[in-house]
């Protein structure tokens, strides 16, 4: 297999950027996209560390995320499983990606930036959930945002798709690697488990 090992030899495959691609992008953020942020309760943040990247999902019952101005955002780290790989990049690399969607849109927003941590008593505890407030809040700043445009959701189908697939749950997973790991009591317990831990 023949690697693409330089810029121009990629860049020789394919055609100049869509005029509207380039447009598009922002440095702050505008009241539309303000008020598509706030539409989405679902984002992936990608960090950067020394072990490499690193994807993670964030989601919550209303805005994932909450602008605080045009140029910053806030997204509390509610309760997960306390691995914080995302967390260990942003203390060592501050460099951070979130890709925003809206179940049934077709476009998927996009904000690259830097990003930090509080655990400041005024920050984390404007955010409540049933009367639990998060350890720590990730504080993005905005570098560019845009949309992305529908093509991937549209190939994927995503929102419209019949999903009638067998998948592997979470304990057969952890079996494959743990054979002694009581696979079915995970999968049949982890629901109501969840149910106290969300926040």
């Amino acid at each position: 297999m023949t690697q693409i090992t330089t810029i121009e030899d990629l860049e020789t495959l394919y055609d100049v950027p869509v005029p509207a691609s380039l447009d598009k992008v922002v440095r702050r953020i505008t009241p539309l996209y303000a008020k598509w942020l706030e539409a989405a309760r679902f984002c992936v943040v990608t960090t950067v560390g020394p072990e490499g990247t690193d994807g993670s999902p964030r989601g919550d019952t209303g805005p994932v995320v909450r602008v605080v101005d045009d140029t910053t955002l806030h997204l509390p780290d509610w309760r997960g499983n306390n691995r914080l790989d995302s967390l260990r990049n942003i203390v060592r690399d501050g460099r951070i990606s979130l890709m925003f969607m809206v179940p049934g849109a077709s476009n998927v927003i996009r904000i690259n930036g830097t990003a930090s941590l509080t655990a400041d008593p005024a920050v984390t505890q404007t955010f409540d959930q049933r009367g639990t407030h998060p350890k720590s809040v990730i504080v993005v700043t905005m570098g560019e945002a845009y949309f992305q445009c529908a093509k991937a959701i549209m190939r994927s189908e995503l929102w419209t798709a019949d999903q009638d697939v067998d998948l592997p749950t979470a304990g057969q997973m952890i079996k494959e690697q743990k054979a002694e790991f009581d696979a079915r009591s995970y999968d049949d317990g982890y629901a109501e488990y969840a149910k106290t831990r969300m926040w």
